[in-house]
């Protein structure tokens, strides 16, 4: 999809106006985004901002991502974050994804990957709860969520992205 098409999806799928849609560009990536604020993305999961990344080649999109936090819904809470992730990870795991492209509740810097997988054409989900961890008084290690992210990535292993070319330095 093109940004002209895009923008039309997110008037039908969310019936946002036009006025709605805000713009940012990445400078290191020289990709361009639209994002969007959604009161209710995934149902009773809170306000998410949604972003639609198109590629600095084909100027078409190859990425989406949403993200829940308190910057996103003021009413967010962990407990909410921690909800949304388990119905999302519990939605991912039956769709079909890759078995040996699947990772389930892998701790990462600054959180938890609650999900990854490939599907046969080789296009990448995300979601990534972020937080603080913490070691309570029985050694177990706990998340605090601060934030969720998804993401849907067309092509993870070589992202449309701006890159140095060979032999340029």
């Amino acid at each position: 999809m093109n940004e002209a098409d895009v923008r039309s999806a997110i008037g039908k799928d969310f019936g946002l106006k036009p006025e709605a849609i805000k713009t940012q560009d990445n400078p290191a990536e020289l990709t361009h985004s639209l994002l969007v604020t959604v009161p209710d993305l995934l149902p009773n999961g809170g306000g998410a901002e949604v972003s639609y990344v198109f590629g600095y080649k084909s100027k078409s999109l190859i990425q989406v991502g949403a993200a829940w936090s308190k910057a996103t819904d003021s009413a967010t809470t962990p407990e909410r974050l921690f909800s949304n992730a388990n119905i999302l990870r519990a939605h991912f795991l039956g769709e079909g994804f890759k078995p040996e492209t699947v990772a389930v509740n892998t701790p990462v810097n600054g959180g938890l990957l609650m999900f990854r997988g490939s599907d046969a054409k080789d296009h990448t989900v995300m979601l990534l709860l972020q937080g603080t961890f913490e070691t309570k008084d029985n050694n177990q290690r706990a998340l605090t969520p601060t934030g969720l992210l998804l993401f849907y990535i067309a092509d993870a292993k070589s992202p449309d992205v701006f890159k140095l070319p060979p032999g340029q330095f």
